[in-house]
């Protein structure tokens, strides 16, 4: 019974990851820029990858591999947040173009009025 439970808590981390890990693919494909599409692989895929070491953690059966896949979810939750962020602020820094759609710029420098960074303003 407790194998079962077991083998059904390891299916519903694999799909959970890899269902995070296709909404992040697609949100890449389909989103307008480069800001939106790293916001996508960065969150969703790191969730997406954390579930899915989780998941071999757990089906190893070893305390070795599982802590293993611990680190690596420590690692992942660390990491790919602070380098997309450090990534959108090279590429705002170089003036990479905002998708039209993107209401605000908080970074901008060159609006001096109250409503400092609003950008594409009908």
């Amino acid at each position: 019974m407790m194998e079962f439970a077991i083998a059904i808590l390891i299916s519903l981390l694999i799909l959970g990851g890899s269902l995070f890990s296709v909404i992040a693919a697609i949100g890449i494909n389909r989103l307008p820029d480069l800001y939106t599409r790293m916001h996508a692989a960065s969150k969703a895929g790191t969730v997406g990858s954390g579930l899915l070491l989780l998941a071999t953690g757990i089906n190893s059966g070893e305390l070795s591999v599982f802590s293993r896949s611990l680190a690596g979810i420590f690692f992942f939750i660390l990491t790919a947040p602070v380098s997309a962020h450090l990534l959108a602020k090279a590429a705002h820094h170089v003036g990479y173009p905002l998708s039209l759609a993107t209401v605000m710029d908080e970074m901008s420098e060159n609006s001096k009025d109250t409503k400092k960074g609003m950008v594409n303003k009908s």
